[in-house]
């Protein structure tokens, strides 16, 4: 996969903070500077400060579907219409994110994350006006389509990383990883406190209390003006579609998201009982871990390398539930969730790498499409697959062949590029 080097800004705004690079050379420089990789990213002016705001408005990522299913569930009687509103809020989001990111880079996260939000938060106050009044079924899927503006987090943080340290990449490695990292902690602990609030106080309560965080979080995030990436002159170059190797890239993602999306409904069905959540949240406390780890390491793998470990590791919750023993399962959940954050930080560095500077935010927003619409093909394939093979435990057969895919489209990617290098050395020749 060709590599491009990022494009720096040419002239950074005054409120554009100073990455790591720039600080005074010399003796006093290099023994003030932390050794721990993860203190020397946070010490970076703003970091602290943008990073918490970013955080609180990411919990609600993995607060508000559960809070939904929960709500339209309680006050209509039927799981089927809540998934389908679920869906349909899922769908509208995959469709609208590449435009909102595309208005990010055009106008700055503050004046289009702020509005955004807004509108977003206005949607999901709505559905929750519509669910406790029993409101038609359309209105519950129009009120869900309205709050499909909401912007892509962990992308602006990613790219306000990207822009701090663009000149030392072993910090953006660190970065990356730590990103990820608090993407598994965000969809760990986001369901577990929305499905908390809605038991414990009322059905709405989940649906309010992530509207209040993400609306929170936002504003704060926003409010952090000095690390904020500057506006980069426009390109002509179109959709970072058209950027080489990116729509193999984005194939990657895609088959990576089934993984996830299958691992997830097989287990709900297989385990069929309250602890199938403690179970799932193993995986992701192993990818969070994992995460950390890979960030504290100095080089990263490469992604075919990553994608082979995944396919690895995702025959053992098989294996696992072949024998029958919740137990193993959840220590195979435990282990297969370690290939997660490693292979989604090689992944998002690549797209960084492929991605001009002036479409960071698209081109990673693209990256989330690709791998939230696989995600909704494995749920379906395993939900299916779930209910329809002799046994449950065939469902666990999607995860590691999903991975091999992603492994093969890698592998094929590869190919091809050092197939094309050579025959240009051959024509140079």
């Amino acid at each position: 996969m060709p590599r491009r080097a990022a494009k720096t800004r040419e002239t950074p705004l005054p409120h554009s903070a100073p990455g790591p690079r720039e600080a005074p050379a010399g003796p006093a420089a290099v023994a003030t500077t932390p050794a721990n990789p993860y203190r020397r990213l946070f010490a970076v002016p703003g970091a602290r400060a943008f990073t918490l705001g970013n955080l609180i408005a990411r919990l609600p990522a993995g607060m508000f579907s559960v809070s939904s299913v929960v709500m339209i569930a309680g006050a209509y009687g039927s799981y089927a219409l809540a998934g389908a509103v679920s869906a349909a809020g899922l769908v509208a989001g995959a469709l609208t994110a590449p435009w909102i990111a595309r208005l990010v880079d055009r106008h700055g996260q503050a004046r289009v994350a702020v509005p955004a939000t807004v509108w977003a938060v206005l949607g999901q106050l709505t559905l929750l006006l519509c669910a406790h009044a029993q409101a038609p079924a359309w209105a519950l899927f129009a009120a869900t389509t309205a709050s499909a503006t909401a912007p892509n987090t962990g992308g602006m943080s990613r790219a306000r990383w990207a822009h701090l340290l663009r000149d030392d990449p072993d910090a953006r490695h660190t970065a990356n990883a730590f990103e990820q990292a608090v993407d598994e902690l965000c969809f760990m602990l986001g369901p577990v406190l929305a499905a908390f609030l809605c038991s414990a106080l009322f059905p709405e309560a989940g649906t309010l209390a992530a509207a209040t965080l993400f609306l929170t979080g936002v504003l704060l995030f926003a409010a952090q003006r000095a690390t904020e990436p500057p506006i980069a002159p426009r390109t002509t170059a179109g959709s970072p579609l058209r950027a080489p190797g990116m729509p193999a890239l984005l194939a990657v993602f895609l088959a990576t998201g089934a993984v996830f999306g299958s691992m997830e409904v097989v287990t709900l069905a297989y385990v069929d009982s309250p602890v199938a959540g403690p179970i799932l949240a193993l995986q992701a406390t192993g990818s969070c871990a994992a995460g950390l780890v890979y960030g504290h390491a100095r080089r990263s793998a490469g992604l075919a390398s990553c994608l082979a470990a995944m396919a690895v590791l995702m025959t053992l919750p098989l294996l696992a539930a072949l024998s029958g023993s919740l137990l193993l399962l959840a220590g195979a959940l435990l282990a297969a969730g370690t290939a997660t954050a490693p292979t989604m930080v090689t992944g998002m560095t690549l797209v960084q790498r492929l991605t001009p500077a002036a479409q960071l935010n698209e081109g990673m927003t693209l990256a989330v499409t690709a791998l939230l619409g696989g995600i909704a093909l494995g749920s379906a394939s395993g939900g299916w697959l779930a209910d329809h093979a002799p046994a449950t435990t065939y469902g666990y057969l999607i995860p590691p062949l999903a991975a091999a895919t992603a492994l093969l489209v890698r592998s094929m990617t590869q190919a091809r590029r050092s197939s094309n290098d050579h025959r240009a050395c051959a024509h140079m020749g």
